[in-house]
Parts: C-alpha cells; sequence; structure tokens
C-alpha cells in the first residue's frame, strides 16, 4: 500500500524535483483555496461514503446469492451467484480508487482484494484448501483467520469460475460452495467495516472534511487537496501499472493473459473500466475542477475528455483476454498504453501544477 502521508509530506515539501512537471506546465496562480471545504466535503459524502455504502450492499447481495446456490445447487441460482459476483466487482472497483483512510488499515483492502499475484502462491493456497475440503473452513470466522489469498474477490473468482466450478452443480452444498459463500460472507464483513469508519460522524469523515489542527489527517486545505489529487493520480496510474502493464507492457514484450485481473470472469475490462469510472466519479461530483485558477480552466476540460477516450477505448477491448492479446488486437491495447500515460501525466503535471500541487513534486514517477 503506498505510504500516503509520505506523499502529503512531499508533495508540500519540495523533494523529488520532476522535470516532466516544470516542462509540462508553467506556474499559475495556484489552489483556489476558498472552493477547497466544498470539494473536501462532496468528496467525502457524494463520492467516497456513497462508494462504499454501494459496496458493501452489493456484497451483501452475492453472499445472499452464494447462500441460495449452496441450497439449490441449480444453473439458475449458480448464475445468480455469478451476476451478484459480477456487480460487486463494479462496485468495489470505483471505490477501489480510494486507497487511504479507513480500508487500509489491519490489511482490510487486502482482505477484499489481493492481486496481484505474481507468482501464484495465492492460487495455490485456493487450489490447496479445496482440494483439502475440511468442513472447520467452511464458516466467515475461519475464513477471515486465513492468509488473505484465501479471503477476497479472487479467491471467489476462481470458486465460482476456476477449474472444477461445475461441482457447484454436482454437489449441492459441498466444500467448495460453503466456502465461496464463506469468503462471500468475509467479503461483506470487511466492506462493513469500512463503511462504518466513514459512517461515524466524529470519525475519518469531520477529520477530511474538516482539515486543521482538530483533524487527524491533514493539516490544512492545502493538504487535504493533496490527498484528493494522489487518489485521482494514483487511480490511473493502477489502471497502468497494476492493470494493464500486468498482461500487456507492448509489442516487444510478451502478453501474458493469465496475470490479468478477474480473467477468469471475463471481468478484466470492466473492472478497469470501473477504476476509472470512479477517477471520474471524484473528479466531476467532486468538483475539483473548481480549484483551478481562472485561467487553467482548459485544464479540466482536457481531463474530462481524456477520461471519457480513455473509458471508450476499453469498452472496445475483447472480454476473452486471450483475444485481446493476440496479434489482430494490439493495436488497441497499445493505444490504452499511450492514452492512459497521458492521462496520468496531465493529471499529475497539469493539474497539479496549475492548483500549485505538483511543483517540487511528481506524483507520477512511481514513489
Amino acid at each position: 500500500m503506498r505510504p500516503w502521508h509520505t506523499l502529503l509530506r512531499l508533495a508540500l515539501t519540495g523533494l523529488a524535483t520532476s522535470a516532466a512537471a516544470q516542462s509540462a506546465a508553467p506556474p499559475a496562480s495556484g489552489l483556489n483555496q476558498d472552493a477547497a471545504p466544498s470539494v473536501m466535503q462532496r468528496a467525502v459524502d457524494e463520492v467516497i461514503r456513497p462508494g462504499y455504502r454501494n459496496m458493501q450492499q452489493s456484497s451483501a447481495r452475492l453472499t445472499t446469492a452464494m447462500n441460495d446456490l449452496c441450497a439449490s445447487g441449480t444453473q439458475q441460482t449458480l448464475d445468480r451467484a455469478k451476476s451478484a459476483f459480477d456487480d460487486t466487482i463494479r462496485y468495489w472497483s470505483t471505490i477501489e480508487i480510494v486507497q487511504t483512510g479507513p480500508v487500509i488499515q489491519d490489511n482490510l483492502f487486502e482482505h477484499i482484494l489481493f492481486y496481484p499475484d505474481r507468482k501464484g502462491v495465492g492460487l495455490k493456497q485456493v487450489q490447496a484448501l479445496i482440494a483439502k475440503a475440511d468442513p472447520k473452513d467452511t464458516t466467515v470466522d475461519a475464513i477471515a483467520g486465513k492468509s488473505v489469498a484465501l479471503q477476497g474477490l479472487t479467491a471467489l473468482e476462481y470458486v465460482l469460475y476456476g477449474n472444477g466450478s461445475d461441482d457447484l452443480i454436482k454437489q449441492k452444498g459441498g466444500f467448495r460452495c460453503l466456502y465461496g459463500q464463506a469468503v462471500a460472507g468475509n467479503i461483506q464483513r470487511e466492506a462493513g467495516e469500512v463503511v462504518a469508519a466513514w459512517e461515524k460522524p466524529d470519525g475519518v469523515q469531520a477529520s477530511w472534511k474538516h482539515p486543521g489542527p482538530q483533524s487527524d489527517d491533514f493539516m490544512d486545505n492545502k493538504e487535504a487537496i493533496t490527498a484528493l489529487l494522489g487518489i485521482l493520480v494514483h487511480g490511473a496510474e493502477n489502471v497502468r501499472d497494476q492493470r494493464l502493464e500486468q498482461l500487456y507492457k507492448g509489442r516487444d514484450t510478451p502478453a501474458r493473459p493469465r496475470m490479468a485481473i478477474y480473467w477468469r470472469s471475463k471481468n478484466t475490462w470492466k473492472s478497469m473500466a470501473a477504476n476509472l469510472e470512479g477517477v471520474r466519479t471524484l473528479w466531476q461530483k467532486a468538483g475539483m475542477a473548481e480549484l483551478l485558477p481562472p485561467e487553467k480552466k482548459a485544464v479540466a476540460d482536457s481531463i474530462d475528455a481524456k477520461l471519457k477516450t480513455i473509458i471508450d477505448s476499453i469498452s472496445k477491448l475483447n472480454p476473452d483476454i486471450e483475444v485481446a492479446v493476440s496479434d489482430a488486437e494490439k493495436a488497441k491495447l497499445d493505444t490504452l498504453l499511450t492514452e492512459s500515460r497521458d492521462l496520468i501525466t496531465t493529471i499529475s503535471d497539469q493539474y497539479g501544477a496549475a492548483i500549485g500541487l505538483s511543483a517540487g513534486f511528481s506524483f507520477s514517477d512511481g514513489d
């Protein structure tokens, strides 16, 4: 997980000077301080809190669907469980960009999503647990005490779509289904913990909406807005680095389709699109364009256009990852690589510089 408070300090103290930031945009009049309080309030009340609530509610529906599947073991209930899983992926991917605050406490994020699994260690753990089929491993409490690789969405995807998933119908109430039911319940519980933290009136939401001496998170408006900018940049960066480049880095590097997130359920591109929808939702609903000085309003139009372009590009990719990385389709991925890099630079260097937060620090330098 990224050291968010370190990023904030670096951004404000001018360490790690970025030549890219200096050359990408000329000095501007800086942050619109008057707009900052309302931007932070909207970010919390209209984006973050509803995002986590939607995720928690979707995971509750997923748990119910898994319960029904284990009880009946029919194709119809399996289809409903898969549909509920897809729905949870969408809601999680939208709010997943907020990798700061309560979700990174006690490894809650990893409990919900363990990815990437670069050496396949997590997959082997899931396969071994299913093969062992110990009845003690079919409760939420039992799963919550195990490795993060056994607890979250990628584990449940394997249950529903991986080798041997036909057992979900062949063996009504079998171990595989009961394990998946427990995983779904664990995801629901973890999501509920994040929701509870954000819903507490005098907790993190108050700290975020009221920077200053009384805040546990931000010294002032500038530091708070830096955190929002970090969410935007790292949200876009995550799509490129941890999603797209996990499976495709360009024509000169062999593609790795089975490193793609959610490839078994064909949710790879849907998840990536939802990640960027989350970026766009924060950008637009929080009103982050209002932080720009009047002479830099064109930067906001550029970000809106680039987000639309890249989300549209993702929608045109083949959901079958093996097909998507074929020679006939690689031009689309090359375009996506270029567009994603451009989006990151625009948000970090152009927007960041325009509101006076990127001089002396580059959010996109990988630190």
